[in-house]
């Protein structure tokens, strides 16, 4: 007779990292930082992205969801998508707002350091360093 194993919990089964994309340290450099919940089983990752800028302006906080695959080559060990929108509000005297979207790309080790970039509005920013908080 077989038995039956029990589910893995939430907690088996995923996993919190933390860390930012961009040139920490630049003067005026767009940072983005992530919290992010990955499931290793599913290959998807969601969480948020919080994009801050040296500048006077307010933060972009920005819910998103994604992929991360394994390479199994060299250094770079996941390359990980994440896609995201969040609400621009113009600015007066025009009255309303509209949803901008963000993307970002990952290419980093097991550790969650590598290179990445991304995309928010008009501003790109590509081949930035990766730097985990775990």
């Amino acid at each position: 007779m077989a038995t039956l194993k029990e589910p893995k919990t939430l907690l088996e089964t995923a996993y919190l990292t933390k860390g930012t994309i961009g040139n920490v340290g630049m003067p005026g450099a767009p940072i983005a930082h992530f919290s992010l919940v990955v499931s290793p089983e599913h290959n998807t990752v969601s969480g948020i992205v919080e994009i801050m800028q040296a500048i006077d302006s307010p933060s972009i906080k920005v819910n998103v969801t994604g992929n991360i695959r394994h390479t199994g080559y060299g250094d770079i060990t996941k390359i990980v998508n994440l896609n995201g929108e969040y609400i621009v509000s113009v600015t007066p005297p025009a009255v309303g707002s509209y949803l901008e979207k963000f993307t970002a790309y990952m290419d980093i080790n097991n550790n969650w350091n590598g290179v990445g970039g991304f995309t928010y509005g008009n501003q790109k920013v590509n081949d930035v360093p990766v730097k985990s908080d775990n």
